[in-house]
């Protein structure tokens, strides 16, 4: 096991990432089909890559208590994107095989920062 992925904070940073390009190049493809595949396009685009972008943010935070309020945000970003996730297949825009792997990243990520979460809050102040 090499050094980055004994750091469970370096593989949240590192995944969110990863799940923030996988949404990306999932709404470029939204973005080619009709008008309401296009406003979803935007709802998943907005709350998937705010995932990574709040993680990052959590990585320079100022305090704990700004550590908590980034990772909680992460993790309310991560479950709005597993609602948009869901609508896009139960609409029939997209089929549960094309989505299937994002969703299941999506719920390990949701896992992770939810015990995140969890843990700092249980630390003494």
């Amino acid at each position: 096991m090499n050094s980055e992925s004994a750091n469970p904070k370096r593989d949240i940073t590192d995944r969110t990432f990863a799940f923030a390009v996988r949404i990306v190049k999932l709404c470029r493809e939204l973005e080619r089909k009709d008008s309401s595949s296009r406003i979803l396009a935007g709802q998943v685009l907005r709350s998937g890559t705010s995932v990574g972008a709040n993680i990052e943010e959590a990585q320079a935070s100022q305090s704990p208590a700004d550590f908590l309020s980034k990772c909680s945000i992460a993790c309310k970003e991560a479950r709005e994107t597993h609602f948009w996730l869901k609508v896009l297949v139960e609409a029939g825009i997209l089929p549960v095989e094309q989505v299937s792997s994002i969703l299941d990243e999506c719920n390990q990520i949701v896992a992770i920062l939810t015990t995140i979460v969890k843990k700092v809050k249980q630390r003494p102040r």
